[in-house]
């Protein structure tokens, strides 16, 4: 019989939940209040689409986005024409004009960079808004105390217009950590300078720190796409993706028999494993792999969930594939065409950053363009 159903051909289907997205931003809103809560949606909204992600979020309530480059900035304007969009990394030389249409906020972060913005907003009829960024502990991005005194005292402050100043948390996710009150006190420094101008300091794990340094507006990131804002603690947030892998070959090998290149693996019994097709050209990374040595220290590698059960990968993880160890699953979930859950369940974005030697935040904003994606919609 010749059925008209669709078959899936994907690799893989990754499910992403805006219900959660927008259930994770108005828990944070409920945190920062009364302060105003933005959602910080760089890097393609941390991996699940701009477009996806602002016009849930903008549903929400959400009105102020922050982003790293003009190219995102405008994406997010054409979902969203009246919010207000932050640009974080800087000025580049020549691109104030840039910025104009559709009325974007550049993130100036040196004096040089402010000279500039001042100059075209003389040049362009009046003073128009940016953000400053002063550095209270990065070292990476901001203008010193010093500069930001002298910025404060010279003319060119008049010919823009400060709307928000700004820095970032270090270490926020460690609440024994003491850079954050030492970060928390050069910022009250730094407001003291600029009496007036709304401020903002706190990310994502800045609004779950004793006394909440939320200021007039919190920046909330990685927390908003599931990840937890309160590392060795309960995650106070609902999980937004989801990746599941079909499987395309099982077969059965005997003892001391290698996998995958270099043969970095070999089976100390008979074993059944299973490939899928993904690998790292689809974000997930090669240091997941699993290797004679790592099994030797005792060491978690990358794993997927099959039928419930939790197996290990076994050898090199490749451009395209991978191979999973599912001698212990059910036989009736590890067979061909059978789901493996890479992302979900027990192996959240963090448990998965874990056993690759890495954190959430590159598991999210790797994921790939190959596969699937199923958006669910706001409840």
């Amino acid at each position: 019989m010749i059925t008209t159903e669709p078959i899936p051909v994907a690799p893989a289907t990754l499910t992403i939940d805006l219900g959660a997205l927008a259930a994770n931003w108005r828990l944070l809103h409920e945190r920062a209040a009364p302060a105003e809560c933005a959602a910080v949606v760089k890097a393609d909204a941390y991996g699940i689409g701009i477009e996806p992600a602002v016009r849930t979020l903008w549903a929400a309530g959400c009105r102020t986005f922050f982003v790293a480059h003009v190219s995102e900035a405008k994406r997010v304007k054409a979902e969203a024409p009246a919010a207000t969009v932050y640009v974080l990394n800087g000025l580049l030389p020549g691109s104030a004009a840039s910025y104009l249409a559709p009325e974007l906020h550049p993130v100036l972060g040196s004096l040089d960079e402010i000279a500039e913005w001042a100059a075209f907003c003389v040049a362009a009829g009046g003073p128009r808004p940016a953000a400053i960024h002063v550095d209270t502990g990065m070292n990476r991005l901001g203008l010193s105390a010093k500069e930001l005194g002298e910025l404060a005292a010279g003319p060119l402050i008049r010919d823009f217009e400060p709307a928000l100043l700004m820095s970032h948390l270090v270490a926020a996710e460690d609440p024994a950590d003491p850079i954050s009150a030492k970060q928390i006190a050069a910022f009250e420094a730094a407001r003291s300078i600029l009496p007036g101008v709304p401020a903002s300091l706190a990310n994502c794990s800045g609004l779950f720190l004793p006394g909440r340094p939320v200021h007039d507006l919190a920046r909330p990131g990685y927390a908003l796409y599931g990840g937890n804002p309160t590392p060795g603690r309960p995650n106070p947030m609902r999980p937004v993706v989801r990746l599941e892998a079909r499987i395309v070959q099982v077969r059965e090998i005997g003892p001391g028999e290698r996998v995958g290149y270099n043969g970095r693996w070999s089976a100390p019994s008979p074993r059944r494993l299973a490939t899928i097709s993904v690998g790292y050209a689809d974000g997930y990374p090669r240091s997941a792999g699993g290797t004679d040595e790592a099994a030797a220290a005792g060491i978690d590698r990358g794993a997927a969930l099959v039928g419930g059960t939790l197996c290990p990968f076994v050898g090199a993880v490749s451009m395209d594939l991978i191979v999973l160890d599912v001698t212990e699953a059910p036989a009736k979930a590890a067979r061909r065409g059978g789901t493996a859950v890479l992302i979900g369940d027990a192996l959240d974005l963090d448990e998965v950053g874990r056993r690759a030697g890495t954190i959430g935040y590159e598991i999210l904003t790797g994921l790939g363009r190959r596969y699937e994606r199923r958006y669910s919609p706001m409840a």
